[in-house]
Protein backbone atom coordinates (compact mmCIF):
# COMPACT_ATOMS: atom_id res chain seq x y z
CA UNK A 1 0.00 0.00 0.00
CA UNK A 2 1.70 3.32 -1.60
CA UNK A 3 1.71 6.57 1.37
CA UNK A 4 1.30 10.02 -0.32
CA UNK A 5 0.26 13.18 1.12
CA UNK A 6 -2.24 15.35 0.19
CA UNK A 7 -4.40 17.91 1.70
CA UNK A 8 -7.99 17.89 2.91
CA UNK A 9 -10.56 20.47 4.00
CA UNK A 10 -12.33 20.10 6.95
CA UNK A 11 -14.99 21.96 9.07
CA UNK A 12 -14.65 22.01 13.07
CA UNK A 13 -15.66 23.66 15.74
CA UNK A 14 -13.61 24.04 18.85
CA UNK A 15 -13.76 26.50 21.64
CA UNK A 16 -10.52 28.72 21.77
CA UNK A 17 -9.60 30.85 24.76
CA UNK A 18 -7.69 33.97 24.30
CA UNK A 19 -5.22 35.34 26.93
CA UNK A 20 -7.64 37.97 27.55
CA UNK A 21 -9.99 35.51 28.57
CA UNK A 22 -7.97 33.99 30.39
CA UNK A 23 -6.56 36.37 32.43
CA UNK A 24 -10.13 37.55 33.17
CA UNK A 25 -11.49 33.99 34.69
CA UNK A 26 -8.33 34.40 36.71
CA UNK A 27 -8.75 37.62 38.12
CA UNK A 28 -12.69 36.47 38.91
CA UNK A 29 -11.40 33.77 40.88
CA UNK A 30 -8.85 35.55 42.83
CA UNK A 31 -9.24 37.26 46.69
CA UNK A 32 -8.57 40.75 46.91
CA UNK A 33 -5.47 40.53 48.60
CA UNK A 34 -4.41 38.38 45.88
CA UNK A 35 -5.79 40.83 43.14
CA UNK A 36 -3.38 43.63 44.71
CA UNK A 37 -0.59 41.21 43.97
CA UNK A 38 -1.48 40.59 40.53
CA UNK A 39 -2.38 44.65 40.00
CA UNK A 40 1.16 45.35 41.45
CA UNK A 41 2.94 43.32 39.52
CA UNK A 42 1.41 44.75 36.60
CA UNK A 43 2.20 48.04 36.91
CA UNK A 44 5.83 47.33 37.73
CA UNK A 45 6.00 45.27 34.49
CA UNK A 46 3.52 48.14 32.16
CA UNK A 47 4.86 50.98 31.36
CA UNK A 48 1.47 52.28 30.06
CA UNK A 49 -0.53 51.25 33.23
CA UNK A 50 -0.51 54.32 35.60
CA UNK A 51 -1.83 54.49 39.26
CA UNK A 52 -4.95 57.03 40.27
CA UNK A 53 -3.69 59.11 43.26
CA UNK A 54 -6.40 61.07 44.91
CA UNK A 55 -4.91 63.13 47.41
CA UNK A 56 -7.53 65.33 49.07
CA UNK A 57 -5.28 67.21 51.31
CA UNK A 58 -1.70 68.05 50.00
CA UNK A 59 0.99 69.39 52.11
CA UNK A 60 3.25 71.89 50.95
CA UNK A 61 6.67 70.72 53.07
CA UNK A 62 8.41 72.81 51.15
CA UNK A 63 7.04 75.72 52.20
CA UNK A 64 6.93 74.84 55.84
CA UNK A 65 10.97 74.15 55.88
CA UNK A 66 11.59 77.44 54.29
CA UNK A 67 9.87 78.95 56.70
CA UNK A 68 11.11 77.63 59.41
CA UNK A 69 14.72 78.38 58.23
CA UNK A 70 13.72 81.96 57.32
CA UNK A 71 12.53 82.51 60.78
CA UNK A 72 15.98 81.39 62.46
CA UNK A 73 18.48 81.73 60.31
CA UNK A 74 21.70 79.89 61.66
CA UNK A 75 25.44 81.12 60.87
CA UNK A 76 28.30 79.02 59.65
CA UNK A 77 29.67 78.21 62.84
CA UNK A 78 26.39 77.43 64.71
CA UNK A 79 25.47 75.05 62.45
CA UNK A 80 28.00 72.05 63.20
CA UNK A 81 28.57 73.19 66.86
CA UNK A 82 28.98 69.58 68.80
CA UNK A 83 26.15 68.59 70.52
CA UNK A 84 25.86 68.32 74.54
CA UNK A 85 23.66 65.58 75.94
CA UNK A 86 23.66 66.01 79.95
CA UNK A 87 21.93 63.35 82.21
CA UNK A 88 18.57 65.42 81.76
CA UNK A 89 18.22 64.79 78.22
CA UNK A 90 19.03 60.71 78.17
CA UNK A 91 16.41 60.63 81.26
CA UNK A 92 13.59 62.70 79.45
CA UNK A 93 14.47 60.93 75.76
CA UNK A 94 11.47 58.95 74.23
CA UNK A 95 13.26 55.74 74.06
CA UNK A 96 10.21 53.99 72.68
CA UNK A 97 10.10 55.91 69.89
CA UNK A 98 13.92 56.36 69.38
CA UNK A 99 13.74 52.82 68.77
CA UNK A 100 10.93 52.05 66.70
CA UNK A 101 12.74 54.87 63.76
CA UNK A 102 15.95 52.93 64.30
CA UNK A 103 16.81 50.77 62.16
CA UNK A 104 19.46 47.43 62.57
CA UNK A 105 18.83 45.89 59.54
CA UNK A 106 22.60 45.99 57.87
CA UNK A 107 23.18 47.39 53.99
CA UNK A 108 19.65 49.16 54.17
CA UNK A 109 18.83 52.36 54.93
CA UNK A 110 15.54 54.00 55.28
CA UNK A 111 14.18 58.23 55.14
CA UNK A 112 13.03 59.18 58.40
CA UNK A 113 9.60 59.67 56.72
CA UNK A 114 9.20 56.56 54.70
CA UNK A 115 6.53 54.78 56.76
CA UNK A 116 7.28 51.82 54.61
CA UNK A 117 10.48 50.85 56.82
CA UNK A 118 10.08 47.56 59.10
CA UNK A 119 9.35 48.25 62.68
CA UNK A 120 11.85 46.86 65.19
CA UNK A 121 9.30 44.40 66.94
CA UNK A 122 8.99 42.94 63.07
CA UNK A 123 12.87 42.24 63.14
CA UNK A 124 12.32 40.29 65.93
CA UNK A 125 9.79 38.15 65.16
CA UNK A 126 11.06 34.81 63.58
CA UNK A 127 10.94 31.95 65.46
CA UNK A 128 13.08 29.42 66.22
CA UNK A 129 12.72 25.69 65.13
CA UNK A 130 12.59 22.32 66.14
CA UNK A 131 15.74 21.31 64.57
CA UNK A 132 17.37 24.54 65.81
CA UNK A 133 16.60 24.05 68.85
CA UNK A 134 17.60 20.21 69.54
CA UNK A 135 21.05 21.24 67.69
CA UNK A 136 21.92 24.04 69.66
CA UNK A 137 21.43 21.72 72.65
CA UNK A 138 23.62 18.74 70.76
CA UNK A 139 26.63 21.65 70.38
CA UNK A 140 26.20 22.78 73.65
CA UNK A 141 26.33 18.68 75.39
CA UNK A 142 29.97 17.15 76.05
CA UNK A 143 29.98 14.93 73.12
CA UNK A 144 32.40 13.64 70.78
CA UNK A 145 32.98 14.43 66.98
CA UNK A 146 31.74 11.54 66.14
CA UNK A 147 28.63 11.70 68.56
CA UNK A 148 28.05 14.56 67.78
CA UNK A 149 27.18 13.67 63.78
CA UNK A 150 25.62 11.02 64.53
CA UNK A 151 23.40 12.98 66.89
CA UNK A 152 22.61 15.75 63.94
CA UNK A 153 21.62 12.83 62.09
CA UNK A 154 18.91 11.47 64.66
CA UNK A 155 17.92 15.47 65.24
CA UNK A 156 17.32 15.52 61.22
CA UNK A 157 14.80 12.75 61.13
CA UNK A 158 12.73 14.33 64.07
CA UNK A 159 9.83 15.54 62.71
CA UNK A 160 8.10 18.56 63.26
CA UNK A 161 6.06 16.89 66.47
CA UNK A 162 8.99 16.07 68.22
CA UNK A 163 8.66 12.23 66.79
CA UNK A 164 12.12 10.13 65.63
CA UNK A 165 10.81 8.68 62.44
CA UNK A 166 13.47 6.61 61.08
CA UNK A 167 14.80 3.46 62.46
CA UNK A 168 18.09 2.81 64.35
CA UNK A 169 19.04 0.60 61.29
CA UNK A 170 18.90 3.48 58.99
CA UNK A 171 21.18 5.96 60.80
CA UNK A 172 23.91 3.59 61.61
CA UNK A 173 23.87 2.35 58.15
CA UNK A 174 24.06 6.20 56.92
CA UNK A 175 26.56 7.32 59.66
CA UNK A 176 28.70 3.93 59.28
CA UNK A 177 28.36 2.98 62.96
CA UNK A 178 27.04 0.35 64.64
CA UNK A 179 23.02 0.09 65.72
CA UNK A 180 23.69 0.15 69.77
CA UNK A 181 25.49 3.06 68.95
CA UNK A 182 22.75 5.02 67.52
CA UNK A 183 20.77 3.65 70.48
CA UNK A 184 23.05 5.78 72.98
CA UNK A 185 23.08 8.90 70.98
CA UNK A 186 19.07 8.40 70.71
CA UNK A 187 18.65 8.00 74.91
CA UNK A 188 20.69 11.18 75.21
CA UNK A 189 18.73 13.32 72.93
CA UNK A 190 15.60 11.78 74.83
CA UNK A 191 16.98 14.10 78.02
CA UNK A 192 16.55 17.16 75.60
CA UNK A 193 14.12 19.87 75.96
CA UNK A 194 11.31 19.67 75.32
CA UNK A 195 10.10 16.58 77.50
CA UNK A 196 9.59 13.80 75.29
CA UNK A 197 10.95 14.65 72.34
CA UNK A 198 13.34 11.62 70.30
CA UNK A 199 10.41 9.27 70.99
CA UNK A 200 8.70 6.50 68.11
CA UNK A 201 5.69 6.54 69.57
CA UNK A 202 3.03 8.15 71.86
CA UNK A 203 3.64 5.52 74.92
CA UNK A 204 7.84 5.90 74.70
CA UNK A 205 7.17 9.88 74.38
CA UNK A 206 4.66 9.53 77.64
CA UNK A 207 7.20 7.38 79.53
CA UNK A 208 10.23 9.70 79.04
CA UNK A 209 8.06 12.38 80.41
CA UNK A 210 7.03 10.01 83.55
CA UNK A 211 10.86 9.34 83.26
CA UNK A 212 12.22 13.09 83.55
CA UNK A 213 9.38 13.94 86.12
CA UNK A 214 10.71 11.03 88.82
CA UNK A 215 6.95 9.04 88.41
CA UNK A 216 8.63 5.80 87.98
CA UNK A 217 6.72 2.99 89.52
CA UNK A 218 3.78 5.04 90.48
CA UNK A 219 0.20 4.09 88.93
CA UNK A 220 0.68 6.62 85.97
CA UNK A 221 3.56 4.64 84.42
CA UNK A 222 1.47 1.51 84.75
CA UNK A 223 -1.44 3.08 83.19
CA UNK A 224 0.74 3.87 80.67
CA UNK A 225 2.79 1.05 80.24
CA UNK A 226 -0.23 -1.66 79.84
CA UNK A 227 -3.35 0.31 79.48
CA UNK A 228 -3.02 3.33 77.39
CA UNK A 229 -5.50 2.01 75.11
CA UNK A 230 -8.19 1.44 77.83
CA UNK A 231 -7.75 4.93 78.58
CA UNK A 232 -7.83 6.21 75.32
CA UNK A 233 -11.74 5.01 75.53
CA UNK A 234 -11.96 5.99 78.83
CA UNK A 235 -12.22 2.61 80.34
CA UNK A 236 -11.53 3.71 83.99
CA UNK A 237 -13.55 0.70 85.68
CA UNK A 238 -11.17 -1.74 83.67
CA UNK A 239 -7.67 -0.01 84.66
CA UNK A 240 -9.32 -0.45 88.09
CA UNK A 241 -10.25 -3.88 88.33
CA UNK A 242 -6.85 -5.07 86.27
CA UNK A 243 -4.80 -2.61 88.53
CA UNK A 244 -6.60 -3.41 91.70
CA UNK A 245 -6.54 -0.03 93.07
CA UNK A 246 -9.88 2.32 93.62
CA UNK A 247 -11.32 4.35 90.53
CA UNK A 248 -10.71 7.75 92.26
CA UNK A 249 -6.90 6.47 92.18
CA UNK A 250 -7.28 5.73 88.45
CA UNK A 251 -9.26 9.67 87.70
CA UNK A 252 -6.55 11.34 89.79
CA UNK A 253 -3.35 8.93 87.27
CA UNK A 254 -5.79 10.06 84.05
CA UNK A 255 -5.83 14.15 84.89
CA UNK A 256 -1.80 13.61 85.75
CA UNK A 257 -1.61 11.95 81.82
CA UNK A 258 -3.54 14.14 80.20
CA UNK A 259 -1.38 17.28 81.20
CA UNK A 260 1.38 15.81 79.55
CA UNK A 261 2.12 16.83 76.17
CA UNK A 262 1.85 14.16 73.33
CA UNK A 263 3.54 16.45 70.52
CA UNK A 264 6.69 18.07 71.95
CA UNK A 265 7.11 19.83 68.85
CA UNK A 266 3.71 21.68 69.14
CA UNK A 267 5.47 24.49 70.41
CA UNK A 268 8.18 25.40 67.65
CA UNK A 269 5.07 24.79 65.06
CA UNK A 270 5.26 27.77 63.04
CA UNK A 271 1.89 28.08 61.54
CA UNK A 272 1.68 31.52 59.40
CA UNK A 273 -1.23 33.42 60.30
CA UNK A 274 -3.49 33.92 57.44
CA UNK A 275 -5.58 37.09 58.12
CA UNK A 276 -8.72 37.04 56.32
CA UNK A 277 -10.04 40.36 55.03
CA UNK A 278 -13.09 40.55 53.82
CA UNK A 279 -14.32 41.47 50.04
CA UNK A 280 -18.41 42.43 50.43
CA UNK A 281 -19.54 44.32 53.58
CA UNK A 282 -23.67 44.31 54.25
CA UNK A 283 -25.36 46.74 56.35
CA UNK A 284 -28.72 46.71 57.30
CA UNK A 285 -29.96 50.15 56.61
CA UNK A 286 -33.59 50.54 57.92
CA UNK A 287 -35.71 47.26 56.55
CA UNK A 288 -32.97 47.02 53.73
CA UNK A 289 -29.38 45.62 53.40
CA UNK A 290 -26.76 47.50 51.73
CA UNK A 291 -24.25 45.67 49.77
CA UNK A 292 -20.92 47.30 49.38
CA UNK A 293 -17.64 45.88 48.10
CA UNK A 294 -14.03 46.83 49.84
CA UNK A 295 -11.72 48.01 47.90
CA UNK A 296 -8.90 49.43 50.39
CA UNK A 297 -5.80 49.07 48.96
CA UNK A 298 -7.29 48.48 45.47
CA UNK A 299 -5.35 51.41 42.97
CA UNK A 300 -7.45 53.01 40.66
CA UNK A 301 -5.80 52.71 37.27
CA UNK A 302 -5.56 54.34 34.04
CA UNK A 303 -3.68 54.62 30.77
CA UNK A 304 -0.64 56.44 31.09
CA UNK A 305 -1.45 60.25 29.61
CA UNK A 306 2.30 60.34 28.36
CA UNK A 307 1.56 57.67 25.86
CA UNK A 308 -2.27 58.78 24.93
CA UNK A 309 -1.87 60.08 20.97
CA UNK A 310 -2.61 63.27 21.57
CA UNK A 311 0.17 64.82 20.09
CA UNK A 312 1.00 67.23 22.58
CA UNK A 313 4.46 65.33 24.40
CA UNK A 314 5.49 65.75 20.70
CA UNK A 315 6.68 61.88 21.12
CA UNK A 316 7.09 59.94 17.27
CA UNK A 317 7.51 56.67 18.29
CA UNK A 318 9.87 54.58 15.52
CA UNK A 319 7.68 51.56 13.77
CA UNK A 320 9.27 48.87 17.08
CA UNK A 321 8.16 51.28 19.76
CA UNK A 322 4.76 51.86 18.00
CA UNK A 323 4.41 48.26 18.16
CA UNK A 324 5.13 47.44 22.13
CA UNK A 325 3.38 50.66 22.92
CA UNK A 326 0.16 49.88 20.93
CA UNK A 327 0.49 46.09 22.60
CA UNK A 328 1.43 47.23 26.19
CA UNK A 329 -1.93 49.57 25.82
CA UNK A 330 -4.07 46.50 25.05
CA UNK A 331 -3.17 44.90 27.80
CA UNK A 332 -4.03 48.05 30.08
CA UNK A 333 -7.22 48.23 28.59
CA UNK A 334 -8.03 44.58 29.42
CA UNK A 335 -6.75 44.35 32.53
CA UNK A 336 -8.76 47.34 33.66
CA UNK A 337 -12.01 46.48 31.60
CA UNK A 338 -11.38 42.69 33.32
CA UNK A 339 -11.44 44.12 36.96
CA UNK A 340 -14.54 46.11 36.25
CA UNK A 341 -16.13 43.09 34.99
CA UNK A 342 -14.98 41.25 38.05
CA UNK A 343 -16.16 43.63 40.30
CA UNK A 344 -19.70 43.67 39.27
CA UNK A 345 -20.22 40.30 38.57
CA UNK A 346 -18.94 39.86 42.64
CA UNK A 347 -21.49 43.01 43.26
CA UNK A 348 -24.57 41.18 41.39
CA UNK A 349 -23.44 37.43 42.82
CA UNK A 350 -23.48 39.23 46.76
CA UNK A 351 -26.63 41.12 45.65
CA UNK A 352 -28.53 37.22 44.54
CA UNK A 353 -26.96 35.58 48.09
CA UNK A 354 -28.32 38.72 50.48
CA UNK A 355 -31.37 38.04 48.63
CA UNK A 356 -32.09 34.59 49.32
CA UNK A 357 -30.58 34.53 53.28
CA UNK A 358 -32.69 37.47 54.42
CA UNK A 359 -34.08 35.83 56.94
CA UNK A 360 -30.16 34.10 57.82
CA UNK A 361 -29.00 37.61 58.08
CA UNK A 362 -31.91 38.71 60.73
CA UNK A 363 -32.71 35.75 62.50
CA UNK A 364 -28.96 33.79 62.53
CA UNK A 365 -27.64 30.25 61.39
CA UNK A 366 -31.32 28.55 62.35
CA UNK A 367 -32.31 30.34 59.27
CA UNK A 368 -29.94 29.23 56.91
CA UNK A 369 -31.99 28.60 53.88
CA UNK A 370 -30.40 25.53 51.38
CA UNK A 371 -28.94 27.25 48.09
CA UNK A 372 -27.23 25.86 45.33
CA UNK A 373 -25.19 27.50 42.73
CA UNK A 374 -27.68 27.02 39.95
CA UNK A 375 -29.85 29.49 41.60
CA UNK A 376 -27.86 32.34 41.89
CA UNK A 377 -26.84 31.97 38.60
CA UNK A 378 -30.32 31.72 37.24
CA UNK A 379 -31.12 35.19 39.49
CA UNK A 380 -28.20 37.19 38.04
CA UNK A 381 -28.29 35.85 34.35
CA UNK A 382 -24.63 33.67 34.75
CA UNK A 383 -22.93 30.34 34.44
CA UNK A 384 -22.92 28.60 37.50
CA UNK A 385 -19.02 28.17 37.07
CA UNK A 386 -18.84 31.68 36.81
CA UNK A 387 -20.37 32.22 40.38
CA UNK A 388 -18.29 28.83 41.63
CA UNK A 389 -15.28 31.10 40.64
CA UNK A 390 -16.68 34.40 42.39
CA UNK A 391 -17.17 32.66 45.34
CA UNK A 392 -13.86 31.10 46.00
CA UNK A 393 -11.90 32.74 48.11
CA UNK A 394 -14.23 35.59 49.00
CA UNK A 395 -15.42 36.73 52.52
CA UNK A 396 -18.65 38.67 53.26
CA UNK A 397 -18.75 40.58 56.24
CA UNK A 398 -22.54 40.60 57.54
CA UNK A 399 -24.06 41.35 60.22
CA UNK A 400 -24.27 37.65 61.89
CA UNK A 401 -20.15 37.41 61.07
CA UNK A 402 -18.01 36.94 58.73
CA UNK A 403 -18.22 34.55 56.56
CA UNK A 404 -16.65 32.57 53.36
CA UNK A 405 -19.64 33.36 50.04
CA UNK A 406 -19.50 29.27 50.04
CA UNK A 407 -21.08 29.19 52.90
CA UNK A 408 -23.98 30.38 51.78
CA UNK A 409 -24.97 27.42 49.64
CA UNK A 410 -25.75 24.56 51.15
CA UNK A 411 -27.78 21.03 50.42
CA UNK A 412 -31.34 20.78 51.32
CA UNK A 413 -32.26 18.42 54.20
CA UNK A 414 -36.32 17.26 54.72
CA UNK A 415 -37.97 17.97 57.34
CA UNK A 416 -41.12 16.16 58.52
CA UNK A 417 -43.39 18.78 57.69
CA UNK A 418 -42.68 18.54 54.22
CA UNK A 419 -40.12 22.04 54.45
CA UNK A 420 -36.51 22.08 53.66
CA UNK A 421 -33.63 22.74 55.83
CA UNK A 422 -29.42 23.54 55.48
CA UNK A 423 -26.79 21.18 55.87
CA UNK A 424 -25.11 23.91 57.91
CA UNK A 425 -28.24 24.62 60.22
CA UNK A 426 -28.63 20.87 61.41
CA UNK A 427 -24.95 21.12 61.98
CA UNK A 428 -25.51 23.52 64.58
CA UNK A 429 -28.50 21.37 65.77
CA UNK A 430 -26.41 18.45 66.31
CA UNK A 431 -23.47 21.19 67.96
CA UNK A 432 -26.00 22.45 70.47
CA UNK A 433 -27.66 19.07 71.18
CA UNK A 434 -23.87 17.67 72.16
CA UNK A 435 -23.42 21.08 74.29
CA UNK A 436 -26.13 20.25 76.57
CA UNK A 437 -25.65 16.44 76.97
CA UNK A 438 -24.88 14.73 80.15
CA UNK A 439 -20.87 13.71 79.49
CA UNK A 440 -21.50 10.81 82.14
CA UNK A 441 -23.73 9.47 79.28
CA UNK A 442 -23.29 11.15 76.37
CA UNK A 443 -25.62 10.81 73.26
CA UNK A 444 -24.99 7.98 70.74
CA UNK A 445 -25.20 8.96 66.98
CA UNK A 446 -28.64 7.46 67.26
CA UNK A 447 -29.55 9.17 70.05
CA UNK A 448 -29.01 12.21 68.22
CA UNK A 449 -30.72 10.92 65.12
CA UNK A 450 -33.85 10.52 67.33
CA UNK A 451 -33.42 13.71 68.92
CA UNK A 452 -33.43 15.22 65.27
CA UNK A 453 -36.37 13.68 64.36
CA UNK A 454 -38.64 14.88 67.06
CA UNK A 455 -37.55 18.69 65.42
CA UNK A 456 -38.53 17.53 62.32
CA UNK A 457 -35.29 16.61 60.76
CA UNK A 458 -34.68 13.16 59.63
CA UNK A 459 -31.48 12.15 59.18
CA UNK A 460 -29.82 8.73 58.99
CA UNK A 461 -27.36 7.59 61.54
CA UNK A 462 -24.32 7.50 59.28
CA UNK A 463 -25.10 11.27 57.76
CA UNK A 464 -25.15 12.27 61.95
CA UNK A 465 -21.90 10.49 62.39
CA UNK A 466 -20.68 12.39 59.10
CA UNK A 467 -21.69 16.07 60.51
CA UNK A 468 -20.06 15.60 63.89
CA UNK A 469 -16.84 14.34 62.09
CA UNK A 470 -17.49 17.38 59.82
CA UNK A 471 -17.79 19.32 63.30
CA UNK A 472 -14.48 17.86 64.79
CA UNK A 473 -16.20 15.76 67.78
CA UNK A 474 -15.65 12.43 69.00
CA UNK A 475 -17.77 10.00 69.65
CA UNK A 476 -19.87 9.08 72.63
CA UNK A 477 -17.31 6.72 74.33
CA UNK A 478 -14.55 9.69 73.36
CA UNK A 479 -16.72 11.77 74.80
CA UNK A 480 -17.82 9.91 78.00
CA UNK A 481 -17.01 11.22 81.41
CA UNK A 482 -16.83 9.97 84.98
CA UNK A 483 -17.41 12.29 88.00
Amino acid sequence: MALEMRQQLKLTQQLVMTPQLQQAIKLLQLSRLELQEVVQQELDENPILDEVFDIDAPKDTDTLELSEQESSPLREDERFQELKVDEDTIRDMDWDSFMEGYNFSAGEQYNDDDDERPSFENMLAKKGTLFDHLLWQLNLGKFTTEETRVGAEIIGNIDEDGYFRASLVEVAAACGVEESFVASILAKIQDFDPMGVGARDVRECLLIQVRLLEMEGTVVESIIRNHLHDLEVRDFRQISRSLGIEIKDVLLASRIISGMEPKPGRMFLQDDIQYISADIFVYKVGDEYVVTLNEDGLPTLRINPLYLPDGKTGFSPDQKTESYINDKTRSALWLIKSIQQRQRTIYRTAKSIVKFQRDFLDRGIEHLKPLVLREVAEDIGMHESTISRVTSNKYMQTPQGLFELKYFFNSAIATGDGDFIASESVKNKIKELLEAEDLRKPYSDQRLADLLAKDNVNIARRTVTKYREMLKIGSSSERRRLH
